[in-house]
């Protein structure tokens, strides 16, 4: 991606310095599961999606609950990033806000813009504390999307999915949750919570991930129009990041059998297809999961 020179968000929080510094602790929520259950958990929370603790208690037979609010200590507002890695992001960030302002500002509709916090460790938010095991997670609570950048090694090493496309991707489906929460959907899927079995609400889930898998494709078809900064090969970064975090390909990584009764966040197939009706069409009406005939 040819991103250096292009505009930085500043909604960014670069809180890097102040996080803590205990990221090797695994999250509260794992008992019983055994240590091969909680890799699984936090495989599948580095997928993009749900808080690894909602995933857990899903796992469990629990209800997997919103985590109860965080006791938040008043910051002063964040520096923005100074390094590549940083500056990446909040130039992904710009590029989400200027995508989705206009494609909200066709419809007559307002976009408002969630804030990125970069952070090392572990870091406190609306939905409990931040550990750099889960992996990239956006928070309903405080309507932030929070990143710890040592992910782009997991991402690389771990997941084999490299490549700064692979990068923002990751960004774009946080993103992707944020205007699932502005427009009513995880309320909504929240509120069914309580009616449903675990088998329904897993099921409910992956629509939920695909749908912003393709809100992502949306963002790359905009994103690609106006700037004309992705490059040969990007796409398939982005395609590939797409393929290695589905929920069999992250099941068979962890040595388990695949069980699609357990998938929360889609096959790989089904990422790659959604995200890629997204690239194609580039409109949100194509991303309706939850009316889709099949998967």
């Amino acid at each position: 991606m040819k991103w250096e020179g292009q505009r930085e968000s500043d909604n960014v929080e670069d809180r890097r310095s102040s996080s803590g510094s205990g990221a090797g602790g695994l999250p509260v929520g794992g008992r019983g599961l055994g240590i091969g259950g909680i890799v699984v958990a936090l495989l599948v929370s580095w997928a993009f999606g749900i808080n690894p603790m909602t995933v857990l208690g899903l796992m469990e037979g629990g209800g997997g609950g919103a985590l109860p609010q965080a006791e938040q200590r008043e910051q002063p507002a964040g520096e923005k990033p100074k390094d590549p890695a940083g500056r990446f992001a909040a130039v992904v960030l710009a590029d989400t806000e200027d995508v989705w302002n206009t494609y909200f500002g066709r419809a007559q509709k307002q976009y408002e813009a969630p804030r990125l916090v970069l952070y090392t460790g572990q870091y406190p938010t609306a939905c409990g504390t931040g550990d750099a095991a889960m992996g990239p997670f956006y928070c309903p609570g405080d309507r932030k999307v929070y990143l710890d950048l040592s992910f782009n090694d997991t991402l690389r090493q771990r997941l084999g999915a490299p490549g700064d496309f692979a990068q923002a991707y990751v960004i774009a489906h946080e993103v992707g949750h944020h205007i699932q929460n502005l427009l009513g959907t995880s309320a909504r899927m929240e509120a069914a919570r309580g009616r449903l079995s675990e088998r329904e609400y897993k099921a409910l889930s992956v629509k939920l991930e695909l749908q912003a898998d393709c809100l992502a494709g949306v963002w790359g078809h905009h994103s690609q129009r106006s700037k004309n900064w992705i490059e040969r090969g990007d796409i398939e970064e982005g395609i590939n990041a797409a393929s290695q975090i589905g929920d069999d390909t992250l099941q068979r990584q962890a040595g388990r059998a695949v069980v699609p009764e357990s998938f929360t966040h889609g096959s790989s197939a089904q990422r790659v297809a959604w995200f890629k009706r997204g690239m194609e069409s580039g409109e949100m009406k194509a991303c309706d999961t939850f009316k889709a005939a099949s998967l």
